[in-house]
């Protein structure tokens, strides 16, 4: 008689591999990283999340170059080796035109910038007026020129640099007030009017903005599209990490700050997870520099 067993008890002599959920740490120099982090979320429900902010440094524009660069791995070194993740997103234009190239090098784990989202803005606009709202570090930088030069293709671009946008899109996360005049000041010039048209789609090249988006909205004297890189991002990060483990994740997201402890529940609101107690890390970090 045949051994029907055999085949059942090779089998059973496979040992499975567990699925395990990622720990995925956000950063920023403040709140804007929420915007690219809650889309994260979103595709990957299972995943520990970890959200760092550098406030200390806020906002990294108003530092040099050197100095950012310098703060940045030290930061990100000391974030790394107290969370352990197994990837990590710089939620930051200003950080990643800069310093993901040192990051790689200094770490082993994958990285995933934000970077001006100028390619599909160019090939949405229909009236070929296409503005990006940025920092002004990001701005000035020649990886932004270089977007503009490799795909505006027919499109003219206008770059806007933004002083004090970030900072009104972190009091207005906070409950305080900003006037539509102070926002218009800031958004005003993205909106231009030429003969051949007017514009249509606005990059908002910072990971604050779309945190206030529907004020953005609210004042724009026509319509646009604003265009707002964090789902890109989000499909990125899932792209790296493979399948996901669990459809939720039960570990609240762990909550990192450099100079002053961040507002739990304000983060928890907008990430849609419980939050952990939040945590400021020791000096020297928390000093800027």
């Amino acid at each position: 008689m045949a051994d029907i067993t055999a085949p059942a008890q090779r089998f059973a002599a496979v040992p499975s591999i567990p699925m395990q959920a990622p720990t995925i740490l956000v950063f920023d120099s403040g709140l804007g990283g929420l915007s690219v982090c809650r889309e994260v979320a979103k595709v990957r429900p299972d995943a520990y999340f970890v959200y760092a902010a550098d406030d200390a440094a806020f906002p990294y524009g108003a530092l040099s170059d050197t100095v950012m660069l310098a703060r940045v791995r030290e930061v990100m070194t000391t974030l790394i080796a107290a969370t352990r993740p197994d990837l990590a997103v710089i939620a930051c234009n200003t950080i990643s035109t800069l310093a993901l190239p040192a990051l790689r090098t200094d770490h082993a784990i994958p990285f995933v910038g934000t970077v001006p989202a100028i390619k599909p803005a160019c090939a949405a606009s229909v009236t070929k007026q296409v503005s990006v709202l940025a920092t002004p570090g990001t701005v000035r930088r020649d990886y932004t020129a270089g977007l503009v030069r490799e795909f505006a293709g027919s499109c003219t671009v206008t770059l806007v640099p933004s002083e004090r946008l970030a900072g009104y899109a972190e009091t207005i996360m906070r409950g305080g007030e900003v006037s539509d005049a102070d926002l218009w000041a800031e958004v005003g010039p993205c909106f231009v009017k030429t003969p051949k048209g007017r514009t249509d789609t606005i990059v908002l090249a910072c990971t604050h903005y779309p945190l206030v988006v529907e004020r953005l909205r609210a004042i724009a004297p026509w319509p646009v599209s604003f265009i707002d890189p964090a789902p890109a991002i989000a499909r990125r990060v899932a792209s790296l990490m493979g399948p996901t483990a669990f459809a939720s994740s039960p570990k609240p997201v762990r909550v990192v700050s450099t100079a002053h402890p961040l507002d739990a529940g304000m983060i928890g609101h907008i990430l849609g997870r419980q939050t952990r107690t939040p945590e400021v890390i020791a000096p020297p970090l928390a000093r800027a520099s």
